[in-house]
């Protein structure tokens, strides 16, 4: 099911892709005007996209703008860096499917449980956290699986079912983590490579002027901004993550010491 869930996401994120490369072949093509006769000239070279839309006295899409700077910035580097962007975005669309998923309202469940309880004994608030989702009632079934061996056993199985699925909510956080450093890491490279063209330019022209270095200091910086972002945006997730991973334990450990309460009473 995780599984499913990352391939949604990943195929979202490639139809977005789909969708702004349509929207690009639509503003691209410039309303074809009457032209007049003209005497005929030397052939020029294909204006740039950058030069249309600024002798038209239009903006430039944003869509537009990001594929230039991602080539100018060079097809590698960048490359690596976008698929660090889709590969966190794609595990962090899952983990929050999952922990959207997880959430359960204890204070309706912990009811169920007392009046299955009082009903039909512990088999019937089993069936009640067999058919209910979440960790919260995970754990309240293995508490209720040895309640034959007392209150003080159940609640040494509840605490260590707890860290099981505390471990279940963080899986995939460390490769998450990963791409956070390794996106930044990778603008540097390519910010170290590209000050290394520029001198390469200086010494194979013999002057150091503007044009010169220019592209070597361009593709440093684009590499970098690129790297930074993607970071910046794999954090905002990550860190929403994490809330909501305290959130949902936070929640897990009053509704366990509830759920023991309930039980020693159940026993009296």
């Amino acid at each position: 099911m995780k599984k499913f869930f990352m391939f949604l996401a990943v195929a979202g994120l490639m139809t977005l892709s789909a969708n702004l490369a349509y929207a690009q072949e639509g503003t691209e093509a410039p309303d074809a005007a009457p032209a007049e006769e003209a005497v005929a000239e030397e052939p020029q070279a294909e204006p740039s996209p950058q030069d249309l839309f600024a002798g038209s006295g239009e903006e430039i899409p944003l869509h537009q703008a990001l594929k230039t700077k991602f080539i100018e910035g060079g097809a590698g580097f960048m490359s690596l860096v976008l698929i660090c962007l889709i590969l966190g975005l794609a595990l962090s669309i899952e983990r929050i499917l999952y922990l959207l998923f997880s959430r359960t309202n204890t204070q309706k469940l912990l009811a169920k449980v007392e009046d299955a309880l009082k009903e039909g004994g512990v088999e019937k608030a089993k069936e009640v956290c067999r058919n209910t989702r979440g960790p919260v009632a995970s754990i309240f079934y293995q508490g209720l699986l040895r309640m034959d061996q007392g209150v003080d056993v159940v609640e040494k199985t509840i605490v260590s079912y707890g860290s099981v699925q505390m471990s279940l909510m963080e899986k995939g956080l460390s490769w998450i983590s990963l791409f956070i450093a390794l996106a930044p890491s990778l603008g540097f490279l390519g910010t170290v490579i590209g000050m290394i063209q520029a001198f390469d330019a200086i010494q194979a022209a013999g002057d150091i002027s503007p044009n010169v270095v220019a592209g070597g200091m361009k593709v440093a910086l684009i590499t970098t901004v690129g790297g930074l972002i993607v970071a910046m945006i794999l954090q905002v997730f990550y860190n929403y993550i994490l809330n909501k991973i305290d959130t949902i334990t936070i929640d897990m450990e009053d509704a366990s010491i509830r759920f023991v309460d309930t039980l020693t009473k159940f026993e009296k």
